[in-house]
């Protein structure tokens, strides 16, 4: 089962609501043509992965110990929701000179139920210069 979506165009908006287009912020996240520089960075890239559906880049941004079943993940993407808007809300860490780091944010998504927030404090940690998701606080 495929569950990505086609990614935004490089010169559109990215999805992670930075501001930058997709080709200058998450898209060569996502492409593997760099790697996000802090916890934030990774954060607003797996926002916009879960956003378009890719799979691929969540299983390879999440700590491989906590890292969820493909098949599990790729039906959670086909669930009908539809994410929306990213705040970020503090950040603590986490920078390009740091371990590891924590990022707060809300997401809000529409789903087949109605609108849905999800507010949570994420962890990360920055192992071979790679920045990874290891869990997040609802």
């Amino acid at each position: 089962m495929s569950t990505t979506r086609t990614p935004p165009a490089d010169e559109t908006r990215c999805p992670c609501g930075r501001g930058d287009t997709f080709g200058a912020c998450c898209g060569p996240v996502l492409r593997q043509e760099r790697r996000a520089a802090t916890a934030e960075a990774l954060m607003r890239s797996r926002y916009t992965a879960f956003a378009v559906g890719d799979v691929e880049h969540l299983l390879r941004s999440w700590h491989p110990r906590e890292r969820p079943d493909r098949d599990e993940l790729a039906d959670s993407l086909e669930d009908g929701t539809r994410w929306v808007h990213l705040s970020i809300l503090t950040t603590s860490a986490g920078g390009p000179f740091d371990d590891a780091g924590t990022v707060e944010f809300t997401a809000v998504a529409r789903t087949p139920q109605g609108r849905q927030e999800q507010h949570e404090i994420s962890r990360f940690v920055r192992e071979d210069g790679t920045w990874l998701f290891v869990d997040g606080e609802l």
